[in-house]
């Protein structure tokens, strides 16, 4: 399959852990920038945007599984890629891939659910189904 999206990412100090690889955590806040990216890249705005004009709360993650191949170190600049998210109702999982040079060293699967404000409770979400609009952009051509 062919990502939706391919990024570089330089491996920084803040990365790592004290041996200067990158300690495993670090990888998942690399695959989320990256799936927040993925709805840029399809055509919807920064989040932000989306909060203020859609009916859209976030999409906070429900599971997250992941294997490790290879480390990287600080200074290396990794290729992290994305697939287009396989939708269920209110929820999708969204699959990431972190190369150096040819060679897989993470690859990460996430769940994560759309979610609207929840007006019965202070601060509450609640899941939504993803929007009709949502999904099309996603759609194979």
């Amino acid at each position: 399959m062919t990502a939706f999206l391919q990024r570089t990412v330089r491996i920084e100090w803040g990365h790592c852990d004290p041996a200067g690889i990158v300690h495993a955590p670090r990888y998942f806040d690399i695959f989320g920038q990256s799936t927040m990216l993925l709805f840029e890249q399809a055509g919807l705005p920064k989040k932000r945007e989306m909060l203020a004009t859609m009916p859209f709360a976030g999409f906070p993650m429900v599971d997250v599984s992941a294997r490790f191949f290879v480390p990287t170190a600080y200074g290396d600049d990794v290729l992290v890629e994305a697939d287009a998210p396989i939708f269920g109702n209110s929820s999708f999982t969204v699959a990431h891939r972190l190369s150096l040079d040819g060679r897989l060293c993470v690859e990460c699967t996430e769940k994560r659910v759309w979610t609207i404000s929840d007006t019965t409770r202070p601060g509450g979400l609640r899941a939504q189904r993803v929007p009709d609009a949502v999904r099309a952009l996603f759609a194979p051509d």
